[in-house]
């Protein structure tokens, strides 16, 4: 090995600050080397003179790296390497060796090494192989977080559209709350655009350059999320044959987005409330606690100090969520934003569809502001869609029987508006034969949502 400057300067790409990498060799002068020249580039470095006290630290700690020396007192480095392997072991593992031929270095291999390295060795090799690494981590969280689902595209102001006041006020909050590293707890009803003003706060915040990982609560059984959010050890429920990370950690460095948070179960938010306030998150099955530098953004569309009165969702961890919080008008309340709204989602899906953007003039206009879009911009997005694979504005999907003539005329009567919505919502029901679900898709809001509308009906 090399002491110099010269071999340990630091490079661009040689920094690692949510890594935390274990060394094991039983030579002293070797472990503190390593330790001293990885310390200032990573967030923790662990040390370990056998296979025993590394086990002993991989029990306790989260480590993504292990540099791993071959010839070991007791079990060597090739045939732990396998058992880690056996346990679940999911991080990366450099195997170092001054005894080496080719037939160990097929073996280590096979067993799982991510790099093999010949003693002596200059720091450059070992930081080449560190690196070579985490880029290989780096490539496989991200390509986990577009399996989820794409990044929104780049739009002006975030793709908040509209110039009323309503969302002028919002984008200001918006900006404001982007400056600060602040938990921010979102509130609006289904299809105002919640997920799109977390993005927005993303991507204008100093996270931009981390991972963007949206959740929606509401979708992951209650058995599973904890997992899912946290991570879990091999064997710490049926059907858990390795161990797994958890979306806190892909969201390292970046932003986790936790959408419909009033439908986690009461134990999950016991245990999302202790990672908020100790920054470190504990594996379901697992004794480690992992560090985690996260921001939290979480959005609901129900009122959650009615479940805080209720008992539903815990009072402390409202209080923890809601540091910034952010009311999304619906958009009944700004409708003056529906031309600016269409053209946006013309100009944005046509293109994709294949099709010619629609002419819309002043009568097809007066049709949309005047509906009261109970699936707010959530189902104008959905009905200009339909419209451009049809044609024509789909005026059908709003009224059930033509519009009155009156919504043609500047001076007439105003259009009984809550009728217009029963109207429309019992005839989308109709046309998929009551099947709530179908039919709340095809309204853009949630069964939920059309659920509670309909039992107002049958009251009235």
């Amino acid at each position: 090995m090399n002491l110099s400057p010269a071999a340990t300067a630091e490079r661009p790409g040689d920094r690692w600050p949510f890594w935390s990498i274990l060394v094991v060799d039983d030579e002293p002068g070797m472990r503190n080397f390593l330790v001293k020249s990885l310390a200032p580039r990573c967030h923790q470095v662990l040390e370990a003179g056998n296979a025993d006290q590394g086990a002993q630290r991989l029990r306790t700690h989260h480590v993504d790296l292990v540099i791993l020396d071959v010839s070991l007192p007791g079990k060597n480095g090739v045939v732990w390497l396998k058992e880690l392997r056996e346990q679940g072991f999911s991080g990366d593992v450099i195997l170092i060796t001054a005894f080496a031929d080719l037939e160990t270095a097929i073996e280590a291999l096979r067993a799982g090494a991510s790099d093999f390295i010949l003693k002596p060795f200059r720091m450059p090799q070992i930081l080449n192989a560190v690196r070579h690494c985490w880029e290989r981590s780096r490539l496989v969280r991200e390509n986990y977080i577009l399996r989820r689902g794409e990044a929104a595209g780049a739009a002006p102001r975030g793709g908040l559209v509209g110039s009323s006041a309503a969302m002028e006020r919002l984008w200001q909050s918006v900006c404001r709350a982007a400056a600060v590293h602040s938990t921010v707890l979102l509130q609006g009803e289904s299809g105002t655009g919640k997920e799109l003003v977390a993005r927005a706060l993303h991507a204008l915040g100093t996270r931009s350059q981390g991972p963007f990982v949206p959740v929606n609560c509401a979708s992951m059984s209650p058995e599973l999320i904890e997992s899912e959010l946290f991570g879990h050890a091999k064997g710490s429920f049926t059907g858990a044959t390795r161990a797994r990370d958890g979306l806190f950690h892909y969201a390292q460095g970046g932003t986790l987005f936790l959408d419909e948070v009033a439908d986690l179960p009461p134990a999950v938010q016991s245990t999302l409330l202790r990672a908020l306030e100790d920054l470190k998150i504990r594996p379901v099955g697992s004794e480690q606690l992992v560090p985690v530098d996260v921001r939290i953004i979480a959005a609901t569309n129900r009122h959650l100090p009615d479940d805080v009165a209720q008992g539903r969702f815990r009072k402390d961890l409202y209080y923890r969520l809601q540091v910034v919080e952010l009311a999304l008008p619906p958009l009944r309340e700004h409708k003056q934003d529906i031309p600016e709204l269409v053209q946006h989602f013309m100009a944005r899906m046509a293109p994709a569809l294949g099709v010619e953007p629609l002419e819309l003039g002043p009568t097809e206009l007066a049709f949309l502001t005047r509906y009261d879009w109970p699936g707010n911009v959530r189902e104008l997005r959905n009905l200009i869609e339909r419209s451009l694979i049809l044609g024509a504005l789909n005026v059908s999907a709003l009224y059930a029987q033509p519009a009155p003539a009156r919504l043609t005329t500047a001076g007439g009567q105003p259009t009984d508006l809550h009728a217009l919505e029963k109207q429309h919502i019992l005839s989308v029901l109709d046309s998929v034969q009551g099947d709530k679900t179908r039919a709340a898709q095809l309204l853009g809001i949630s069964r939920r949502t059309l659920e509670r509308r309909v039992a107002e009906w049958s009251v009235a």
